[in-house]
């Protein structure tokens, strides 16, 4: 009998896909959830049991998630890869797509090394409901913060979103670039070593680099839009990663829920982030910090009384 039902496959594919986008930690929702519900949801949906494939199910579900993530930042990536392959033909960078794609390097560097050290043991260790609940309510809190330090000066505010001389013509996707790529490559490290509290479940992997890029001076939509595309690497690589096990024993049994929990992923990602870059266009993180805080709390409160 599978360890994972059709039924639970699809649900988890749509909350993985939504919440790794929102500020709201994907690992911390899909391990939270599944305890508050109990049952046979609890049971087969534990990343700590012994032998259980949920956490292989998950990461290998973050795939369909970079997926929808490339697809939706077509443009963009057209224009980073571009940019890298011309840089390293001619030996230096002198446009923004260059700049850029140079800065998702040195951001990505970061995770990708603490991340393979200690990525298993973190959310293994911590993956229990209790710890998550009580890192996603300190989620609610960084989030709560950086928007009190944004609005009392904290974040140095950058100017450039009206357009230079010249640049009328461009899109606005283009016009965000070339104000990503007007970063420093040590802010673009700092950004993206934020991920590494994502490692933590509860702890938001867009939220922790939208508010290290809002610190950093960034707007809420160019913050959202670098969180992005720097989350496309590091899911995609940590999918890859788990893949081999997903097709090994690891995976018997739940290959076909794990196809369709990924169509799900796919689908929910990228409707996520189509409304969460128009979102960010107007909008700030103070919705999301409230909500992780008083989930975290409530779900805290349930399962140390229940």
């Amino acid at each position: 009998m599978s360890a994972l039902s059709y039924t639970e496959a699809v649900g988890v594919g749509l909350l993985q896909g939504v919440t790794e986008l929102f500020p709201v930690s994907s690992l911390g929702h899909s391990i939270l959830l599944p305890a508050l519900l109990g049952g046979h949801w609890a049971r087969d949906l534990n990343v700590a049991a012994d032998n259980s494939p949920y956490l292989s199910v998950l990461v290998g579900l973050h795939l369909a998630t970079a997926a929808a993530l490339v697809v939706y930042f077509r443009r963009d990536w057209a224009r980073v890869v571009g940019g890298l392959i011309s840089s390293v033909r001619n030996r230096r960078i002198e446009t923004p797509a260059e700049k850029l794609a140079w800065l998702l390097v040195v951001g990505t560097i970061p995770v990708g090394i603490v991340g393979l050290a200690l990525e298993h043991f973190l959310r293994t260790v911590m993956g229990r409901p209790v710890p998550v609940a009580i890192f996603l309510t300190l989620n609610g809190l960084v989030l709560y913060i950086t928007e009190r330090l944004r609005q009392g000066g904290g974040g140095r505010h950058r100017a450039g979103h009206e357009p230079a001389p010249g640049d009328e013509h461009l899109e606005a996707d283009e016009l965000s670039d070339r104000r990503l790529a007007q970063l420093t490559f040590r802010h673009a490290a700092l950004i993206g070593a934020a991920q590494i509290l994502a490692l933590f479940p509860g702890i938001s992997r867009s939220g922790s680099t939208i508010s290290a890029g809002i610190l950093r001076g960034l707007g809420h939509e160019d913050a959202a839009r670098f969180a992005f595309l720097l989350a496309t690497p590091v899911i995609g690589a940590a999918a890859l990663l788990k893949m081999p096990e997903l097709f090994g024993p690891a995976g018997n049994g739940i290959h076909g829920q794990l196809l369709a929990g990924s169509v799900a992923a796919f689908a929910a990602g990228y409707v996520a982030v189509a409304f969460l870059t128009k979102y960010f266009e107007t909008r700030s993180l103070t919705p999301f910090a409230v909500y992780c805080t008083l989930a975290g709390l409530g779900g805290l409160a349930y399962l140390t009384v229940a």
